[in-house]
């Protein structure tokens, strides 16, 4: 009954939601309380509380034809006059209503990016690490994924191989920063050099290269780092945004695309975003969450909380002997899986077998092969302090069978 396409899809599956489905499992089996899921970025606050009030007067006070119904399928009008006017006035852009375009979340505006400027055959670059759905959202458009090898010293881009990776059928650059599953915050140096290399292709190739900026930990920021913003340093950008982090809102599904005003072929792009929102069935955003999240813009999620349990896991596991990534931004940690000299990785079943450890100690955490980059594992410390400090005799059991 199903399609070639669907069962291989189904046959990859993706490792993060597998680990939260056995988390689930390990939790009926053992006691949630003795189970320590860090597998799926699931923030563990609460929305602000401004949200509730917003939501509350909405419905009470909008006349629930517009409040519910149909509007343009890019979205309210007055929502996206809001969102731009905060882009301009944070980054200091020139957006106007028309450059955005509302979305159900950043994985739905990608897709609508990706139907909209891929041809079968045409290829998509990504740094590895990158989030693994990537793969699904280009496989979707019969684009080709190609990936380029990571810098295992910074984490930032490896721009030097992007250059190598460039071709004649190269149609757009995925970027995430802050970055899931390390994160690294890309520094302006490298968004910087990154925009100056996609430049020089434009040219030698003959055709656009669209940036796909991923941009939903933008806010999560620690120790005073600037938010990047990276349509400021290449003018044939997309941002693809999303609520879920910044807002605590990963269920509603609300997000935006931000189109480069000075983009190629930009009123011809965004006739062909609207459209591609329209016919892929989201027909348009969530209409009561639009409306919502363009009052609370200056909203933001508890970051002191990710902050606490950021410091607590990095120095107890640095402590325990582990090497990490110190996060700069976004949730996760990034850590190596013990057993390789420093800018090298164990392989694929080494890495497997820690992660199978780390189960034994009733610790569940996604692999770095999910990632398209082998030897580590990521951590989401979106979780509750407490049941950080209730793991930390598991993280210390595992270091001394593992950092030998």
């Amino acid at each position: 009954m199903i399609s070639k396409k669907t069962e291989e899809s189904i046959q990859k599956g993706s490792a993060i939601r597998a680990m939260f489905t056995e988390g689930k499992a390990m939790a009926e089996r053992y006691g949630a309380e003795n189970v320590y899921d860090y597998s799926l970025g699931n923030p563990a606050v609460p929305a602000p509380e401004k949200l509730k009030g917003v939501i509350a007067d909405l419905v009470k006070e909008t006349d629930p034809l517009e409040l519910h119904g149909y509007m343009n399928n890019a979205g309210f009008p007055d929502v996206r006059e809001t969102i731009a006017a905060d882009l301009n006035r944070r980054f200091k852009t020139s957006y106007d209503w028309a450059h955005i375009v509302m979305t159900v979340g950043a994985a739905g505006g990608l897709n609508v990016a990706l139907k909209t400027i891929l041809d079968p055959g045409d290829e998509v670059i990504v740094f590895a690490p990158y989030f693994g759905e990537y793969k699904n959202y280009v496989a979707n458009w019969d684009g080709a994924l190609i990936e380029v090898a990571p810098d295992l010293l910074t984490f930032q881009p490896n721009l030097s191989v992007l250059k190598e990776k460039i071709t004649p059928k190269t149609k757009a650059v995925i970027i995430n920063t802050p970055n899931n599953p390390t994160g690294v915050v890309y520094s302006e140096e490298t968004l910087t050099r990154l925009g100056e290399i996609l430049t020089e292709a434009e040219k030698r190739v003959g055709h656009a290269i669209c940036l796909l900026s991923d941009e939903p930990y933008r806010e999560l920021v620690y120790d005073g780092a600037a938010q990047t913003f990276p349509a400021k340093n290449y003018k044939d950008t997309i941002v693809c945004y999303s609520f879920s982090k910044s807002l605590s809102l990963p269920g509603e599904r609300i997000g935006y695309l931000a189109v480069s005003p000075e983009i190629e072929d930009g009123e011809r792009l965004l006739e062909g975003l609207t459209q591609s929102n329209r016919v892929l069935g989201f027909v348009n955003a969530p209409s009561l969450m639009q409306k919502a999240v363009a009052q609370c813009l200056s909203e933001k999620t508890e970051l002191a909380f990710y902050d606490h349990n950021r410091k607590c896991l990095l120095e107890s596991l640095t402590l325990y002997g582990f090497t990490c990534v110190k996060p700069e931004g976004a949730f996760y940690l990034w850590m190596k899986v013990p057993g390789a000299p420093e800018e090298q990785t164990v392989s694929a079943e080494a890495e497997q077998a820690f992660v199978d450890r780390a189960k034994a100690e009733r610790l569940l955490l996604v692999k770095g092969s999910a990632f398209g980059c082998t030897g580590y594992v990521r951590i989401a410390y979106c979780v509750s302090p407490e049941m950080i400090e209730r793991s930390l005799p598991s993280f210390q059991a595992l270091a001394k069978e593992t950092c030998r």
